[in-house]
């Protein structure tokens, strides 16, 4: 299904037929020009709704600038920041305090652009046409897992993959969350489940949402002001068990001076550590989706086996539910990309467009469900 900002209507006849690219072409123009007296610039734009917002409350923002002729679409993004309330139902106190700071747990997005719930466009003031989009998350999902992973593999806040994640790597979209924060945060609760608030930035480059895909330079000072309504989805999230022996071996390096300062009981736990880790502490090994459960590690300690001191390491490891209570978006930017263009080239663009409209082909992604689940035996069609 193609949206556009405006519809044209192409005769039936056998000489208009033609190629979809060939098409295309024949609203094609020169590129745009810069007058030579302005650079290239990003500016913040701020939301229109109030700020901050509650749980689930809509937020419109402009993705156009006055002070830009041109907007740079494809190079444009939305930056989110929000509070959320996450629960567990394990207190994580079973760790010995030498091992608390460096093992984690990451909370996040595999992609940013699954974030958005729902969205809407509007062209203005009026909703473009075939552009409400009520089931997002599912778009951007499905849109993402056609990208290369080299579009993935280093951007920051944007994505996640698990390979990264898993040897706490800082490219990826989310928070590592370190077992010392979470059982400081939980230890004086005593209600299941435990609330911890954690602080989240996410950027979302607007050509990740399928609705932009096809968008480049935006002439908005000719054609007027574009904005987007949405809602961001909490249960997008998910969440994992970062590698201990990876964590651990960089927290080593990084405090290497003070753990020395410290004395020598850290340093012979962590010693201990490397020794005893078995590949026998099995863990899940992938992303969970928030709310769903998950085999974590919820202690790791040394117990002592002998008056001499020797010690064995003792890793538990026991299912455990990560959700989300609610959330506050604290602030919303549009990062708009844009530059001033040369008389010259408005006047031409406005030529070529008096008689045609401007065309932005775009793609649509709709996905039913299975009308039954899956058995041993196959689906069920009686």
């Amino acid at each position: 299904m193609n949206r556009q900002l405006m519809k044209t209507h192409i005769p039936k006849s056998q000489e208009n037929l033609q190629t979809i690219e060939n098409l295309l072409k024949t609203f094609a123009i020169q590129p745009f020009q810069n007058d030579g007296q302005h650079h290239f610039s990003i500016k913040e734009i701020k939301p229109e709704s109030q700020m901050p917002s509650l749980f689930d409350k809509e937020i419109i923002i402009s993705l156009s600038d006055p002070d830009h002729d041109v907007t740079q679409i494809q190079n444009s993004f939305i930056t989110l920041e929000f509070t959320m309330n996450l629960l567990f139902d394990n207190k994580f106190d079973q760790f010995t305090e030498s091992y608390k700071e460096g093992t984690f747990i990451f909370v996040g997005l595999k992609n940013s652009a699954e974030l958005i719930r729902e969205y809407v466009l509007y062209h203005r003031g009026k909703t473009i046409d075939g552009s409400l989009q009520n089931d997002a998350t599912t778009e951007s999902f499905i849109y993402n897992t056609i990208k290369p992973k080299s579009e993935k593999n280093n951007n920051r806040f944007v994505h996640s993959l698990y390979e990264n994640v898993r040897k706490d790597d800082i490219s990826c979209c989310g928070r590592y969350i370190s077992i010392k924060a979470i059982s400081d945060a939980l230890a004086p609760q005593t209600a299941v489940p435990y609330v911890m608030p954690v602080n989240f930035t996410a950027s979302i480059p607007l050509d990740d949402l399928l609705i932009f895909s096809a968008f480049s330079e935006y002439p908005n000072s000719l054609f007027g002001d574009l904005k987007i309504k949405f809602k961001i989805n909490p249960h997008a999230f998910v969440y994992c068990q970062v590698d201990p022996v990876i964590s651990m071996a960089k927290y080593y390096t990084i405090n290497k001076d003070e753990l020395l300062s410290s004395g020598q009981d850290k340093l012979k736990d962590i010693d201990l550590f490397f020794r005893n880790w078995s590949l026998t502490f099995q863990y899940t090994n992938m992303f969970t989706q928030i709310g769903c459960t998950a085999d974590l590690i919820t202690g790791v300690r040394a117990e002592e086996l002998t008056p001499s001191g020797l010690k064995n390491l003792v890793c538990d490891i026991k299912p455990v539910t990560v959700s989300v209570r609610n959330y506050i978006i604290t602030a919303v930017t549009a990062n708009m990309c844009g530059y001033k263009a040369s008389d010259a080239c408005l006047n031409r663009v406005q030529q070529f467009y008096s008689t045609r409209p401007f065309v932005v082909p775009a793609q649509r992604i709709e996905s039913w469900a299975f009308p039954s689940g899956a058995a041993l035996t196959g689906l069920r069609t009686s």
